[in-house]
């Protein structure tokens, strides 16, 4: 009779499995049995009892050197997309046996990765056994799993078995922020919004806005206003002033708009895009918040990179969108454009699958258009459209 891989897992998981060599010795034993029987040779009886005995011990004893093992995971520290997670795992041996030949199962999620093995010689009575393991990670995203596997055929591996322990896992893979040394989605939108910070009674953070503050090479979409020419003309090239009201006290909401239908791609461009725009506009001294569908406006770093972790398209949008604030919305639906309020940036990707649709009418606003197919940090500094 053919045994299948679906029978030989439900035989371990809830009593035990024989191996190759325990057919084959189950084999051997019917053989001589049944040679003692046709021969009434007492040796040959004798052997067969033998082989029968060993079998025996070696599917009574793998199930009882796993009952004493308990299993504890650490926390996983939260990391970067394109970072290695760190994972500790801590077993225990209660009994006052030493447990030998072990092989443990941390059971991943198949996004994440395969299963990881381990192989473990002994673990001495009432000790414990720490194994840490590094899993590499390609996309941001929040991974949970529940289960680890505890397998051994000791000590004759005649039979095997194994068992599964609860030990919950989570880990936060966060998106990965890309290092813009100048955005002008940002940089423009302080500039127009400092002035009308009053109104909105956030003070700014500084007495001396308008002043210079530093000056600095020019970079591609700079007002020419701002060019300061004597220092341009003692270094031979073009140098720019910055002023304080480009850091001053207003708010910017970055908005990714995660209740629209995405491309994956895309999807995962955006967030890459939120995350770097936010860390962008907090080294600029800005007040810099998020908004997406699922959470509705929140502020933080660790809500944050939590919340854009977590995120996907097409969430149910439990709170709107705040009306009357700019924003700088990232968007596929080039038709959302034309309802943003005055002095709001956008942030398109096109849809490839999906004829080309132009951007809505919306005077007050400016925005990028982003191809997926190209770098995205060189086109989040390029000027606005």
């Amino acid at each position: 009779m053919k045994i299948t891989t679906p029978m030989i897992n439900w035989l371990q998981t809830r009593a035990c499995a024989p191996a190759y060599s325990g057919w084959v010795l189950a084999g051997i034993a019917l053989c001589f049995f049944g040679a003692a029987v046709n021969t009434m040779a007492g040796w040959l009886y004798v052997i067969s009892g033998i082989s029968f005995a060993l079998l025996i011990v070696a599917a009574i004893l793998p199930p009882r050197s796993l009952v004493g093992l308990t299993v504890k995971r650490r926390p996983i520290r939260p990391i970067s997309a394109g970072d290695e997670l760190t994972v500790e795992i801590e077993i225990y041996n209660q009994t006052q046996q030493s447990v030998n030949l072990l092989k443990v199962e941390d059971v991943l999620p198949f996004v994440l990765g395969k299963p990881i093995t381990k192989a473990i010689e002994t673990i001495p009575p009432q000790s414990h056994y720490r194994w840490v393991y590094y899993q590499p990670t390609q996309r941001r995203g929040v991974y949970r799993w529940q289960k680890l596997e505890l397998v051994t055929g000791a000590p004759l591996g005649l039979f095997w078995c194994r068992r599964q322990r609860e030990c919950p896992a989570t880990a936060i893979v966060y998106p990965s922020v890309l290092p813009l040394s100048y955005c002008p989605l940002v940089d423009e939108m302080g500039q127009q919004e400092s002035y009308t910070s009053h109104l909105r009674g956030k003070p700014l953070q500084t007495e001396t806005s308008g002043l210079v503050r530093s000056l600095r090479p020019y970079r591609i979409g700079d007002p020419i206003r701002l060019i300061h020419w004597r220092t341009s003309a003692r270094y031979g090239e073009l140098r720019v002033r910055e002023l304080e009201i480009v850091t001053s006290g207003q708010e910017i909401i970055i908005a990714l708009d995660s209740a629209s239908q995405w491309e994956t791609e895309n999807f995962e461009q955006a967030v890459i895009a939120a995350a770097s725009l936010y860390f962008y506009a907090q080294r600029q001294n800005m007040q810099v918040s998020l908004w997406t569908a699922f959470t509705g406006l929140i502020k933080g770093d660790l809500t944050i990179q939590e919340a854009l972790a977590a995120t996907n398209a097409q969430e149910d949008s439990k709170t709107p969108l705040p009306e009357g604030f700019p924003v700088i919305w990232l968007t596929e639906n080039a038709d959302s454009i034309s309802a943003l309020s005055s002095g709001s940036r956008w942030v398109l990707w096109q849809n490839t699958s999906l004829p080309a649709t132009p951007v809505g009418v919306n005077q007050n606003s400016s925005g990028i258009m982003v191809q997926s197919d190209q770098a995205l940090q060189p086109q989040l500094q390029k000027p606005l459209v």
